[in-house]
């Protein structure tokens, strides 16, 4: 599996697509940086996630929509169907690439906490909370990323799809307050304040399986009519 890991993340930079992922979200993270901490003369770091968890809403599509549907269009996917590697190790290597690719993106929000060092003293267990709950977000919006994508040979509707469901999900409250708990912004809104609730995380952990058990499912699917 590490094999296809190494393959899988190596083609995020032999292709655009991961320098357009870090670069938009740096982009982005630095203008709520302005708007959201500086012009405001504050030392919490955590108040920029609150707006970064909405960039990844709609920057996640870009990572993931080619996962599985670009691979089904070139007909890569039939190598990798009838290959003695197992769907699980395929789909669990492909998710681990864009995760790492998502690390290395939240890895460089920290220069932002550095920037604040300097003017004061953040709060640093907040901001650890803080980037904890942003990255099983990240998880949860990669994995379902990841599901859309193998359910069509067209990246563009796998992006489509993803983005659609996000904000779906982004604005189910508005609805209703009992889909509160199925928002996964609204789960994550808790962690910028410090506060590591374990039915949130669990939430969070529990809809990343869900989706990539999902995608096992429907990609074993297609191998066993082959």
């Amino acid at each position: 599996m590490g094999a296809i890991i190494k393959k899988e993340f190596k083609s995020y930079f032999l292709s655009p697509v991961g320098y357009v992922f870090i670069g938009l979200f740096l982009i982005m993270f630095s203008i709520f940086f302005y708007t959201d901490v500086i012009r405001y003369g504050s030392t919490n770091f955590e108040y920029i996630f609150f707006s970064g968890a909405t960039i990844l809403t709609f920057i996640v599509p870009v990572l993931t929509m080619r996962t599985f549907a670009e691979e089904r269009k070139t007909g890569v996917e039939q190598l990798l169907l009838t290959s003695p590697t197992s769907i699980t190790k395929i789909v669990l290597a492909k998710f681990i690439a864009a995760v790492l690719i998502l690390l290395i993106t939240e890895l460089c929000t920290m220069m932002y906490f550095g920037i604040l060092c300097f003017f004061g003293m953040p709060h640093i267990q907040t901001a650890l909370v803080t980037l904890l709950g942003f990255f099983l977000l990240g998880m949860a919006y990669v994995s379902f990323g990841i599901f859309a994508s193998s359910i069509t040979e067209n990246q563009i509707i796998a992006g489509v799809i993803t983005l659609g469901f996000f904000i779906l999900m982004w604005f189910l409250p508005d609805f209703n307050t009992i889909f509160s708990d199925f928002s996964l912004i609204n789960i994550f809104t808790k962690f910028p304040q410090g506060q590591i609730d374990i039915a949130d995380t669990i939430t969070l952990i529990s809809f990343t399986v869900m989706s990539l058990l999902l995608t096992i499912i429907f990609m074993q699917r297609r191998k066993s009519v082959r």
